[in-house]
């Protein structure tokens, strides 16, 4: 009997040969008698990128000083990702009260304040509750309804004005300069909160979302127009820290470059299997079976694709008794119709092997082959845990007993002598 291992994806040299030695040692030691072998393809049909990267804007380039359009990216980026972080920095920084005349930052509102008489900030969050979040007509609710952000706008002006952070900010704003960066804010908030909710379904520009801003600034009492204070600064200095675009094109290209061996491999294998399922035929057919063969991740799409079309051919890979696929999208693939060998909705061929398929619940890359192929006898899913998060349970498989028990049993079950 002999095994034929093949690899994942972005596997290359280095790690071929450690994985392949700790699949080869646990199941020489099941089954003494058997030869165990490899299909190493990662640097023959693996992905590269033939320009070093140079379609990826920004990689290499040198640094630069952000621009203003950069800065204000930067500051929606983590509004969007946190829209009460503005307000949150005013109700914990307070504002420069000196410029209102007072001579100290008083937490607890305008040290001169009358008795009775509403507080500037109080006046602008009774404006806030009053703006309407169902579209009444005129410019703000033909904006909403253009961008795609009138769905999700009710919640998001109940978001903020229900939020502890706005209360807090609203309570320290003492004076009509307060009040009018509050104002500000709160609009900010709002549309930040709309867009957060719309996510990839918002259709809304740069130029839509400043007027957005503006026009619920405007029934705040306040001038969109009017320069931020404390709360601006301190936002856009962070904002600049972790999203100025030398740090994106850093993330883009460490994404792209070190993405290229992982995901590479999968779109080339989509644009270019043909030769890789040739190469597989070849290592497979080069010594006589009975064989078991043994695909991680794309390894196992590429043997289902192989055995698949050939088996559809009557031409059914000779001496191959069982398939093993690990962690494998095979299955997934099939039901998106992106298998090259089985055509969705259909079943098996009939000369395809006994199909042992090996998943993790926590591996995000793996999937069921059963109730994709129902009632197929020769189809069998098997759950196995490592305890580990993705991506580590991807590759956790091969230092489990239960793999190679799940294994013997299949060989057994087919008894491949």
């Amino acid at each position: 009997m002999r095994f034929l291992f093949v690899h994942g994806t972005g596997v290359r040299r280095e790690r071929h040969d450690a994985l392949f030695a700790l699949v080869r040692d646990r199941l020489t030691a099941r089954f003494p008698g058997a030869t165990v072998d490899s299909c190493f393809w990662g640097e023959r049909f693996g992905a590269t990128l033939s320009a070093d990267g140079r379609s990826v804007p920004g990689l290499g380039a040198p640094g630069k000083v952000p621009g203003p359009d950069e800065e204000e990216i930067a500051e929606w980026g983590l509004l969007i990702a946190d829209p009460l972080c503005e307000l949150r920095v005013l109700a914990e920084a307070g504002w420069d009260t000196a410029a209102e005349g007072h001579p100290d930052d008083d937490p607890d509102g305008d040290a001169f304040a009358m008795p009775g008489v509403q507080s500037a900030g109080d006046r602008v969050l009774e404006l806030l509750d009053a703006v309407p979040g169902v579209p009444d007509g005129g410019e703000q609710a033909a904006l909403l309804l253009g961008t795609g952000l009138a769905a999700g706008f009710p919640a998001a002006l109940e978001s903020v004005s229900r939020s502890a952070e706005a209360a807090r900010a609203g309570a320290r704003a003492t004076g009509e300069t307060q009040a009018r960066e509050l104002a500000k804010a709160l609009a900010r908030a709002v549309t930040a909160a709309a867009l957060a909710s719309a996510g990839a379904e918002a259709d809304c520009t740069g130029a839509e979302r400043d007027r957005l801003v503006e026009l619920i600034t405007a029934r705040l009492g306040g001038d969109a127009r009017f320069p931020g204070a404390r709360a601006a600064a301190v936002l856009g200095r962070l904002a600049l820290r972790v999203t100025t675009q030398p740090l994106l094109n850093a993330w883009r290209g460490s994404l792209t470059v070190g993405a290229t061996p992982a995901l590479g491999d999968i779109l080339r294998y989509q644009a270019r299997g043909a030769d890789l399922r040739a190469f597989l035929h070849e290592r497979i057919t080069a010594e006589p079976g009975p064989t078991v063969l043994i695909g991680h991740s794309l390894g196992g799409i590429a043997l289902v694709d192989l055995l698949a079309l050939a088996a559809a051919r009557g031409e059914p890979v000779p001496g191959v008794e069982l398939l093993v696929t690990v962690g494998s999208q095979a299955p997934f693939l099939h039901e998106l119709g992106a298998l090259a060998g089985v055509v969705p909705g259909t079943k098996l061929p009939y000369a395809f092997p006994r199909w042992l398929n090996v998943y993790d619940r926590q591996d995000v890359l793996s999937y069921l082959a059963e109730p994709v192929f129902p009632g197929d006898p020769r189809v069998s899913d098997q759950e196995i845990g490592s305890r580990q998060p993705f991506p580590a349970c991807h590759s956790a498989y091969w230092k489990q007993d239960s793999l190679y028990a799940r294994i013997e049993q299949a060989v057994a079950e087919a008894e491949i002598g």
